[in-house]
């Protein structure tokens, strides 16, 4: 196993966390990193559950290139999901290990976790308590950064985080471990896939995300090669618009054979941190009136009753079509009302812009290819 430094930071969030600790990575692994997770429904109920996945530990991944990896050791670490909402899973971090509750994240480039000199009232969140860890390291770097959902600013510094086969019995969200390239990190530190990659920790410079449609258990993120059994059929690989961003063209949207979107194509971020589709107003709200859904509070709402009879909406990405049906795009809050998860994305672009979340990724699995700046597609199992 290997096991190196690299940064971490310290941020604050000044909607809900007035102080966070963001950590910059620190790479342990084998030959491959496969992870399953797991859904949580609430953050308030305790959900029982094991991992699921322990009997793929000695299995043969399927590479990239046809050709399996043999005697490879499998890292496992089971996952959940947050009101729908986020995949997370436990890492360790500090000397002794610390443990975090993190989403895994594609659009983003940053890890982080709240700390313990956060002055904040949400005390649902484990903290990190930098003076009982033996390897921390204090910067004088700050920075700040800006969420969709709030901001952050902080101050970086140097401690060991680890991923392993960890079983985690804590539902809490604590932070997110970004997954997206380098060049998008705010603290500047090395993201995690990228100290996995440098150091030959990985086989291939890759990750790939099954998101279970199962609420508790099934689901899976691997790193370093892809498990061809969790997907149905042949990849199908989208160049990336650029290398540096997750980020694929679009041909069109369409439902009931007529165009409804991204009519000259357009750009969509594959996000594994969102659980919507998210697109510009006009057009979420077109879809909206299609399918009868009406709004309350921040959601649209459709009659439960009518979901099999709506129709599935098709994103055709380098000419294949991706229909996501209305089973996958409705779902059910805690009063049991039907909602749907199309969102109108805020964000000033010249060309229209979309952000295809768990709702689309729970029906294609999807792999990360940072080797060939690419992403590849393929019905979920």
């Amino acid at each position: 196993m290997l096991r190196s430094q690299t940064f971490l930071s310290t941020w604050s969030q000044e909607r809900s966390m007035k102080w966070l600790v963001l950590l910059g990575l620190v790479a342990f692994s084998e030959c491959i990193f496969k992870i399953p997770l797991r859904r949580v429904k609430t953050m308030r109920k305790t959900l029982s559950g094991k991992n699921m996945l322990n009997n793929f530990l000695k299995e043969h991944p399927y590479k990239l290139s046809q050709i399996s990896f043999r005697g490879s050791n499998l890292t496992t670490l089971p996952l959940r999901n947050i009101w729908d909402i986020f995949y997370i899973g436990t890492i360790t971090i500090g000397t002794p290990p610390q443990e975090f509750q993190v989403v895994f994240d594609t659009a983003s480039s940053d890890l982080w976790v709240p700390s313990i000199i956060c002055n904040s009232s949400t005390s649902t969140h484990v903290r990190f308590r930098h003076r009982q860890s033996s390897t921390f390291r204090l910067t004088n770097k700050t920075f700040g950064i800006t969420y969709g959902s709030g901001r952050m600013k902080g101050v970086v510094v140097h401690d060991t985080v680890r991923i392993g086969d960890l079983v985690s019995t804590d539902q809490r969200f604590d932070g997110v471990l970004g997954l997206n390239y380098p060049n998008i990190s705010f603290s500047k530190a090395i993201p995690i896939f990228d100290k996995l990659k440098n150091e030959g920790a990985i086989s291939e410079p890759v990750f790939a995300f099954y998101l279970s449609k199962d609420k508790q258990k099934g689901s899976v993120v691997m790193f370093g090669g892809v498990d061809h059994r969790y997907y149905k059929g042949e990849l199908n690989w989208v160049p990336l618009i650029r290398a540096g961003d997750w980020s694929v063209h679009v041909d069109r949207i369409t439902m009931k054979g007529e165009v409804i979107g991204c009519s000259d194509g357009c750009t969509a971020m594959v996000d594994t941190g969102s659980s919507n589709i998210q697109g510009p107003g006009r057009v979420i709200d077109n879809i909206h009136k299609l399918i009868g859904a009406t709004p309350r509070g921040s959601k649209h709402y459709v009659s439960c009753s009518a979901v099999n009879a709506l129709p599935s909406i098709i994103f055709t990405i380098n000419g294949i079509n991706y229909p996501v049906p209305a089973r996958a795009y409705v779902l059910k809050d805690f009063t049991g009302n039907c909602y749907t998860t199309f969102k109108e994305k805020r964000v000033r672009r010249s060309t229209e812009f979309w952000i295809l979340g768990e709702a689309f990724l729970r029906l294609y699995f999807s792999v990360f290819d940072r080797g060939n700046d690419r992403i590849g597609l393929a019905p979920a199992v």
